[in-house]
């Protein structure tokens, strides 16, 4: 049995500590005894990046924000759709999730941090959403598990009527609002409905070959 190596510890604004863990060749980031992603799993995480930038009314100037860098496969996935006129916004609270990517998971980043295509902020991307009145094509969130404050309680805001209702406010005519989640969940469904939004909830499995589990997107058009 191969085992598991702690690799780093990072502190979440008002939450737990977030641990990296490796396994072998795979990383996982952890919360508790939680796997909030692996690098095994990652075809729905990519699959956020994708299908949001099919979605896309003008994908050549597109601007997308992004919440929660995670292990970097939704801003690759949208990297490798979009063109040179894009301008993509990664909203990232937690410092030592982006030392990771820079660090030991590096030669997984592929430069996507660096690209003149995003600019990166220290922020919690619920106050970027506030702050951003009719300024994107789309915004993406890959922050918990799924519609409630799993990786901090201050993230429920975003799933909230009154969350929602800024995310709306914050999309450009024709904009997408992409959440994912672990699972399903029929409440979210019916409150992203009633925030007057168009909704395409879509089932991808966790790894690109088609096998794992069965992830949630939401795909939510103002």
């Amino acid at each position: 049995m191969i085992p598991r190596e702690l690799v780093g510890t990072a502190e979440v604004p008002g939450g737990p500590p977030l641990r990296l863990v490796r396994h072998g060749g795979d990383f996982i980031i952890m919360l508790d005894r939680n796997e909030l992603m692996s690098s095994r799993m990652s075809g729905s995480e990519k699959a956020l990046g994708t299908m949001t930038c099919e979605r896309l009314r003008n994908p050549g100037n597109a601007r997308l924000l992004i919440g929660g860098y995670g292990m970097g496969f939704t801003l690759r996935a949208v990297l490798g759709t979009l063109g040179a006129g894009a301008r993509i916004v990664v909203a990232e609270l937690v410092p030592g999730i982006l030392e990771w990517a820079r660090g030991p998971m590096a030669h997984m980043t592929a430069d996507c941090l660096d690209d003149p295509r995003v600019e990166v902020r220290i922020e919690d991307v619920g106050r970027a959403i506030e702050a951003g009145k009719a300024s994107y094509d789309a915004i993406l969130l890959d922050v918990d598990n799924g519609p409630d404050g799993l990786t901090r309680p201050g993230n429920d805001g975003l799933y909230s009527a009154r969350g929602l209702a800024s995310a709306r406010a914050a999309l450009r005519p024709g904009g997408v609002l992409a959440i994912w989640s672990a699972g399903a969940d029929a409440a979210f469904t019916r409150r992203l409905k009633q925030a007057g939004l168009a909704v395409d909830e879509v089932r991808v499995r966790a790894r690109e070959n088609g096998k794992g589990p069965i992830h949630t997107i939401w795909f939510a058009s103002a």
